[in-house]
């Protein structure tokens, strides 16, 4: 076989900009091509690639990737067909380059020399747009300056019209004059967009299909779609995407930034709008991307200003008006969809909405490729642990994240950089971005969904909680596991639990059980103090509780931790206005744990010390399906605790923890803690000159602190735990005796 027709697809980031075709094993048998080998691609031009093996998935596809660079020189779109077949090399005696029109570079002394080494072995056909990185050349403008890869175009080759390879002895001339004709400022491609493959497909068939196949539309007798609107998260891509489709399309694009039409005399808005409207039509193909479009397009009822109505109705009319709009496309981006005038979301208008969300883990590692590309990492650096520890980050939070580390390895070189002459190459060469520079980036970039209500997640760690073994395996069960492991809990057909109350006396560890499970489960981690919800404002605490979950549900996996819930999910029937606040509270509560919206790969966890005046709804199964008592440590807990609260203080050798754990029968984590404290200043007091702790300040700390936990609460606290278990929780209260 001469020759097979394959369908083209986005190369992975890792290619970008390489000049290679990816084939299955299939494709190289039936070619009897082997890696490294060039073959000739035709699409609607003539272009050549180095053949590299495909990854196992592509198999038997009939696919071929290829970046956006070899596509354009093909003159193919991704979803398109291509004929390869092995092309007939032969060495180049001369190869000019020169930039594209609004392009200007500034090439250095031995520029030539560089982008020759660069471009060695790489075949090429004369027209073709080949790729150099820019950091070979000076200070640049144009629309690529500071991109990863700065367009030349091969105008001359010697010999012409043949696929030519560039060899130690080619000579390469280069150009200061930009040529014309050659359209190279596409500036983003599919290749620049990470983890949003479903999204980008929808967007395509959307928008390419009908400017590059209205044949199909005729044929099926219906209306191309009209417009599209993007919603999600801010920084997850939304405007990317539009100029990546605008780039691949070869369409004409029109970019409005929403606030950017409003004019201060009475019809400038709407004229700018038909206007941009006009444009659009006379260069069809047209895209017009409206960025923010909330802010042109609100409802008009909540408006109060006539110039806002005004524009709405202007959009709707040019949007579904009389005159037909042919082949223009509208594209409208927000991150706040239910802000928008509804009759603008009817099909017709916008036919499509679109949801670009928070990457999950592979979408996270191909978003870390991308903006990796070209940066010296060092060998211990793993994109994909990485990737695994940047749970709701999206695009935006990642390019941070990677900037951060890079500043941080700038910041390690700086000391030894002379920065008031040129760096040596051999210098430049030297730094690198590693391992513990995107750790330390990790600590200070969070995802920026959270940043309003970002805690930094505790460093405490399971083994800094003693005596609480039963508790912390009902812990990991509850909430580990569903967020590590879910797939397991699908092969065994259940869902994994939604919530779990720790009640128990105070100072037991509630609080420090939900840092340690924050830690561990490497989850991101919301953090809310009951009182801190609670407003004068009508309506405003029940909405702190509705945007807190949303924000979880951006950000997923996601632990909330309720501290001291009873302040806001007190029993409901109360007569008082504060009652009556309450009462909503309990009420938003109790949909957003078990209502229409379900709730992924989210926990709750809730902490409080009077699980008795508790509304009993919240603590039906379905809701908080685990309610654990953290009582009083037993003995072999009270000498676990007493080794942690005394592991950083200098003991003598009779101290002895045994004989301190039979002593302090009802104390709690938080007393122990106290006792250890206590005994430190008591010897500091004696001797401020002390070295060392001896066993007579830990009796005469005892002295002075003593247990939370009496007989009646340890009664309290099980008749508690025993109706919990019933399920039935009695309407009077129990008394609370001995609450300290």
């Amino acid at each position: 076989m001469d020759e097979v027709q394959l369908k083209i697809e986005k190369a992975h980031p890792s290619d970008f900009g390489r000049g290679i075709i990816r084939l299955d094993p299939n494709t190289l048998l039936n070619l009897q091509l082997s890696p490294g080998d060039i073959v000739e691609i035709k699409g609607k031009k003539r272009t050549a690639a180095k053949v590299w093996r495909a990854d196992r998935q592509d198999w038997g596809q009939g696919l071929a990737r290829i970046d956006g660079f070899i596509r354009q020189n093909a003159g193919v779109s991704i979803g398109e067909k291509v004929t390869i077949k092995k092309a007939n090399v032969v060495p180049a005696e001369k190869v000019v380059l020169a930039p594209p029109e609004g392009v200007v570079i500034e090439f250095g002394e031995n520029t030539s020399e560089v982008i020759k080494h660069n471009l060695q072995k790489r075949p090429l056909v004369m027209g073709d747009v080949v790729p150099i990185i820019s950091s070979m050349t000076q200070p640049m403008t144009g629309p690529m300056a500071g991109g990863q890869a700065v367009p030349l175009i091969a105008v001359e080759t010697d010999p012409m019209d043949m696929v030519v390879i560039i060899t130690e002895t080619t000579e390469v001339e280069l150009r200061q004059k930009p040529v014309r004709g050659y359209d190279t400022a596409r500036g983003i491609t599919y290749e620049d967009i990470g983890g949003l493959g479903d999204e980008i497909q929808r967007v395509r068939e959307m928008i390419e299909l009908p400017m590059k196949h209205p044949e199909l539309f005729q044929r099926l007798n219906i209306d191309p779609p009209k417009g599209v609107i993007l919603y999600g998260p801010p920084g997850t891509g939304k405007t990317l995407i539009a100029k990546a489709v605008a780039g691949e399309a070869g369409a004409n694009f029109l970019y409005i930034a929403g606030p950017e039409i409003m004019g201060k005399y009475y019809g400038e808005s709407e004229e700018r709008i038909r206007n941009i409207f006009e444009d659009a039509t006379a260069d069809a193909p047209s895209i017009i991307f409206i960025d923010e479009i909330d802010s042109i397009a609100p409802k008009r009822e909540n408006v109060t200003g006539e110039v806002e109505r005004r524009v709405v109705a202007q959009l709707l009319t040019m949007l579904d008006g009389m005159e037909e709009r042919g082949q223009v496309i509208v594209i409208g981006a927000t991150n706040r969809l239910d802000a928008i005038d509804p009759a603008l979301r009817r099909p017709g208008r916008f036919d499509r909405e679109i949801e670009i969300g928070v990457p999950d883990l592979s979408g996270r590692l191909e978003i870390l490729q991308i903006h990796t590309r070209g940066m010296p990492l060092d060998e211990d650096v793993d994109l994909d642990e990485l990737a695994g520890n940047t749970q709701g980050f999206v695009g935006a939070d990642m390019l941070a994240l990677v900037q951060e580390s890079a500043m941080k390895s700038l910041r390690r070189c700086l000391p030894d950089l002379d920065l008031d002459e040129e760096i040596p190459p051999e210098t430049l060469e030297k730094i690198n971005v590693s391992a513990l520079d995107f750790e330390n980036a990790l600590k200070e970039i969070g995802p920026s969904a959270l940043r309003e209500v970002f805690v930094e997640v505790p460093t405490v760690s399971w083994t800094d909680v003693g005596g609480l073994d039963s508790v912390k395996q009902e812990i990991v069960e509850t909430v580990e596991w569903p967020l590590k492991k879910p797939e397991k809990f699908v092969e065994m057909g259940i869902k994994p639990p939604k919530g779990i109350l720790l009640f128990g006396p105070p100072g037991t560890g509630k609080t420090l059980i939900a840092q340690a499970v924050a830690n561990e489960s490497n989850a991101n981690f919301i953090s809310i103090k009951g009182p801190q919800m609670l407003s004068k404002w009508v309506g405003e605490s029940e909405k702190a509780i509705r945007e807190m979950f949303k924000k979880a549900r951006q950000v997923s996996p996601c632990i909330i931790f309720f501290d001291e819930i009873d302040s806001i999910a007190a029993v409901r029937g109360a007569t008082t206005e504060g009652g009556k606040v309450a009462e909503r509270v309990v009420n938003q509560l109790l949909t957003e744990l078990d209502g229409l919206e379900t709730l992924k790969e989210i926990v709750v966890i809730a902490a409080t010390n009077r699980p008795d005046i508790m509304d009993p709804a919240l603590l039906r199964a379905g809701r908080f399906d685990r309610m654990v008592l953290v009582g009083a440590p037993n003995r072999s807990g009270r000498i676990n605790i007493f080794k942690i609260h005394a592991k950083n203080i200098p003991l003598e050798d009779d101290v002895n923890l045994e004989e301190l754990a039979d002593m302090t029968e009802g104390y709690v984590g938080a007393d122990i803690e106290s006792v250890c404290r206590e005994a430190v200043m008591l010897a500091l007091r004696e001797d401020f000159g002390t070295r060392k702790i001896s066993m007579k300040y830990f009796r005469e700390a005892l002295k002075k602190v003593r247990p939370t936990i009496s007989e009646s609460l340890i009664e309290y606290y099980q008749k508690i735990e025993n109706q919990f278990k019933g399920g039935a929780v009695p309407e009077e209260p129990t008394s609370y005796i001995g609450y300290r």
